[in-house]
């Protein structure tokens, strides 16, 4: 599809103004949708439930939180920012009772939609916005004055006017200040989880974890190996961040650019790019989406056994040492 970018201009708010909007969860997502519709003059009701970290945090934003049934009420959009793991059932034992013809459902991801898990009635509205930043972000460059990029996508257009109602939803949260881009539920549904596995969460983590063990395997110092394997990341991405492959090889050195041009392609070899491709062949056939969601329902046994290898891992033991030397990175320590 050719690339089809939206702004300020090209998505009044005016399919929300006057209309009620509910936030379904009030977490990273939830709590700077809401604010930023709030105040951008949209009317808007959280659920969440009550005696939560969350409830309270939507009572201390100047909010009303309530259980889904009235917070969906006379809601011309409702944007449904909890878990994957958790949308199906939500969906099916809280939701979908209350749902009224002609009322928006609005994901922030499109994974229940496109495998299923979730699928709404025909005279409703089902439309996306994805922003390309953790909610945290959306708020506090929304309180800048300007935005972070979303996606938008509609997958049903029940009453005609789907995309405006998405495009509005994308204004009020900040992202038509930044751009908002075109897209499918499947093409951002598939792409993210492959993003996702293949290069930002897992591909990046396995690639640090190899880096640091073949060093202090060789016999190098843990620390040593720590700072080069793990810390540095963050010098290299924020380059990346700030102006791609060619900006980041403009700033290190002659022997650093060397050493990424030739050697990089030998850790990416074609064994990984088919490895690549498998990965997304199970994305895209949904084996993905039905192995961790039988996971989540059968107790999470393989994945909680997994993050606490890594996490008593020497690498992290080593990192939590190190990070207590540097006041100046906010450490976070799990």
């Amino acid at each position: 599809m050719a690339l089809k970018i939206h702004y300020e201009k090209d998505a009044p708010i005016d399919a929300l103004k006057g209309k009620k909007v509910a936030v379904i969860g009030y977490g990273s997502q939830g709590h700077a949708h809401s604010l930023n519709l709030r105040d951008s003059g949209v009317e808007v009701a959280v659920a969440e439930l009550e005696g939560t970290d969350n409830f309270k945090l939507a009572k201390k934003h100047g909010f009303k939180p309530s259980d889904i049934k009235t917070a969906m009420k006379g809601a011309t959009l409702i944007i449904i920012t909890l878990p994957d793991e958790l949308q199906g059932k939500i969906y099916t034992d809280f939701i979908k009772p209350n749902l009224v013809a002609r009322q928006t459902l609005g994901f922030c991801h499109g994974f229940n939609i496109h495998f299923k898990y979730i699928v709404p009635p025909d005279d409703v509205n089902v439309v996306m916005i994805a922003p390309k930043g953790p909610g945290h972000l959306v708020r506090s460059e929304f309180e800048k004055g300007g935005g972070v990029p979303c996606l938008v996508a509609v997958e049903k257009d029940a009453t005609g006017n789907a995309k405006d109602i998405a495009l509005a939803w994308g204004n009020g949260m900040g992202g038509a200040r930044a751009g908002i881009i075109e897209t499918t539920y499947k093409e951002e549904t598939e792409t993210d989880l492959f993003g996702e596995q293949c290069v930002l969460c897992g591909g990046l983590t396995a690639l640090i974890k190899a880096g640091f063990e073949t060093l202090v395997a060789a016999g190098y110092q843990p620390e040593i190996a720590y700072f080069e394997c793990m810390h540095e990341v963050k010098l290299i991405v924020d380059l990346l961040y700030q102006g791609g492959m060619s900006y980041m090889r403009y700033s290190i050195s002659n022997t650093a650019e060397y050493g990424d041009l030739t050697r990089g392609p030998r850790i990416i070899t074609d064994k990984t790019r088919s490895e690549m491709k498998k990965i997304l062949g199970e994305i895209t056939s949904g084996a993905f989406a039905k192995e961790w969601v039988n996971e989540y329902k059968t107790g999470c046994k393989n994945f909680n056994a997994l993050y606490e290898k890594d996490h008593d891992s020497q690498l992290e033991t080593v990192g939590k040492k190190l990070r207590k030397m540097m006041k100046w990175i906010d450490s976070k320590e799990m």
